[in-house]
């Protein structure tokens, strides 16, 4: 076999038996790293800490995976201006979080004669979130329905990191402002409504005064 050393050194190729020796030297065992390499590759460790570091990464891996989402918005060509802007919010959020949105106008009736509406509603949001997202696929007509899919310009692994790192940065804000910050913002408080007590007895006499 090929022996590698607990450092990553090369030993050289040795006989199983010689190997079973320098492992007992080192207190480390014999592990397998590559069973199907000619002469078979073979490396002193310590198995017990190889298995959970191998466990902590993969660990670490799937905690930074980044999953596709495709979220979906349903607007109608005759939104409300309102109704519009709460929708282009939530298109808005969605591809902060690094997702990708999928824009669908449902036409009713009269409105499936129109198709130009649809299609002017999509190149306005597409317009107004063109800082946050691209046009992944075009308008399209789907029966009745127009669609339109938005891509991020951010990955998600990137939105992920971000979101943590202002989570980190919130939570030190509050650990650094220490029980002293929330007494102090108590007591700034307490005279404030202090103050507004003392008003309302000064007030008082003098509406009492008017009322005689």
């Amino acid at each position: 076999m090929r022996l590698v050393g607990p450092s990553g050194e090369q030993v050289g190729i040795v006989p199983l038996a010689k190997a079973l020796e320098l492992a007992q030297e080192y207190d480390l065992d014999l592990v397998e790293v590559a069973a199907t390499a000619r002469p078979p590759v073979c490396k002193l460790m310590d198995y017990g800490k190889f298995k959970y570091e191998s466990a902590m990464k993969a660990r670490e891996a799937r905690k930074n995976q980044a999953h596709t989402v495709i979220k979906e918005m349903k607007l109608r060509p005759k939104i409300d201006p309102h109704d519009y802007d709460t929708k282009k919010g939530h298109v808005v959020r969605f591809l902060k979080q690094g997702d990708k949105v999928k824009i669908t106008i449902m036409f009713r009736g009269r409105e499936q004669s129109r198709p130009e509406l649809g299609f002017r509603l999509l190149q306005r949001l597409a317009d107004d979130v063109q800082e946050l997202g691209f046009v992944e696929s075009a308008p399209k007509q789907d029966g009745r329905n127009m669609i339109m899919v938005l891509g991020p310009h951010k990955k998600k692994t990137e939105a992920m990191a971000e979101a943590r790192a202002a989570a980190d940065a919130r939570k030190a804000e509050r650990q650094g402002r220490g029980p002293a910050a929330d007494q102090a913002e108590e007591e700034v408080a307490e005279e404030a409504a202090a103050e507004t007590v003392e008003a309302a007895e000064v007030e008082q006499p003098a509406e009492a005064a008017q009322d005689a």
